[in-house]
């Protein structure tokens, strides 16, 4: 398997785990007030959306944060 490597298996997991955490956190949210009555499926495709967005994002951005506290501490040595 060329290219692969650990940085990637941690990048996949940490989208994995925010989209998770973020459409654990929408449930909680009362979504179906801002939707249409009877559109139950929507809603719940519209959460999915969200969450996938909003949890790439997040991971993204914790991802990034390492990528520079790691090219900071290795450009210092």
């Amino acid at each position: 398997m060329q290219g692969f490597n650990i940085d990637q298996l941690v990048r996949f997991l940490s989208h994995l785990l925010w989209i998770y955490l973020a459409f654990w956190s929408l449930n909680a949210l009362n979504l179906s007030n801002l939707f249409k009555k009877n559109h139950e499926r929507q809603v719940k495709i519209a959460l999915i959306l969200f969450s996938i967005g909003l949890g790439y994002l997040v991971s993204s951005f914790f991802y990034e944060i390492l990528q520079l506290s790691r090219s900071l501490f290795i450009s210092r040595l």
